[in-house]
């Protein structure tokens, strides 16, 4: 049996060569029938917050068994596993800037999918919103940083709140699809 597997990139990268297959630059329709979709597709990695399962799940087994898993059964079968490693980082922590506790904090970080609140301002996390979506600005890792080691007011081991990449190496553009210009 033939196994693919698919990443959201992977999916991405389909529907996009979908696009162009169906049609030439003249605007006629090509023939799709030499692009290979069969198989059975499998779900091979998590990255709706980045950095999350690279930093409290194991490389290997445990890594791969995470990134397959279903997001509704996540929480339940790894937040455990969460605490554990966030005490391991931080031995001092007691709850972090949003009011968490440990087990709080691993309990949504757990389930690695990407909330989406449309009624909201649409950010990782800016100080009173968070996880209502993720805008190309935001600076993901520092506010995991923050949230593992900034301790209640965030101000706690200044050294460990920031790995110090700030901005974009390029501007983001006013337009859709608003990514910087390529290298």
């Amino acid at each position: 049996m033939k196994t693919n597997k698919i990443t959201l990139v992977k999916l991405s990268l389909i529907a996009v060569a979908a696009v162009f297959v169906s049609c030439d630059n003249k605007g006629d329709s090509m023939d799709a029938a030499s692009l290979d979709f069969s198989g059975t597709y499998i779900q091979q990695d998590q990255m709706a917050r980045p950095a999350i399962n690279t930093v409290f799940i194991a490389s290997g087994a445990p890594k791969d068994a995470f990134n397959s898993a279903i997001p509704t059964k996540m929480g339940a079968s790894y937040q455990g596993v969460f605490q554990s490693r966030l005490m391991a980082l931080n031995a001092n922590y007691t709850t972090n800037a949003l009011g968490q506790t440990a087990a709080q904090l691993t309990g949504l970080l757990a389930t690695d999918v990407l909330g989406v609140d449309k009624t909201k301002k649409t950010t990782f996390f800016d100080g009173t919103n968070i996880l209502t979506g993720r805008a190309l600005a935001d600076d993901v890792i520092d506010v995991e940083l923050l949230l593992i080691f900034g301790g209640p007011t965030g101000g706690s081991n200044a050294g460990l709140t920031s790995d110090h990449v700030d901005k974009n190496d390029k501007d983001f553009t006013a337009g859709f699809p608003y990514l910087a210009s390529a290298w």
